[in-house]
């Protein structure tokens, strides 16, 4: 559990490591990861990802959708894979 509000626990660790590790093993940049988030109609940038991977912002809801969208994954596997 977060010590903060905003302090990222480890779901949310766990999740930034299945993203970054999902969108590398399909060969995407972040940069096309985010135009693919946005392409689907959730509007996100390069930093945004950058920073989610780098557990620096966290990764809400409508985000976790938004990306497993765009890799073309359940959002539950960005959750229930192994850290």
């Amino acid at each position: 559990m977060p010590n903060s509000p905003m302090e990222i626990g480890p779901a949310g660790t766990r999740a930034a490591r299945a993203i970054e590790r999902a969108r590398t093993t399909r060969g995407f940049a972040q940069r096309q990861l985010a135009a693919r988030a946005t392409a689907l109609g959730h509007p996100m940038t390069i930093t945004t990802v950058s920073r989610i991977e780098r557990r620096r912002r966290r990764c809400d809801v409508d985000d976790l959708v938004a990306i497993a969208a765009a890799l073309g994954v359940s959002p539950l596997a960005l959750l229930t894979e192994p850290s």
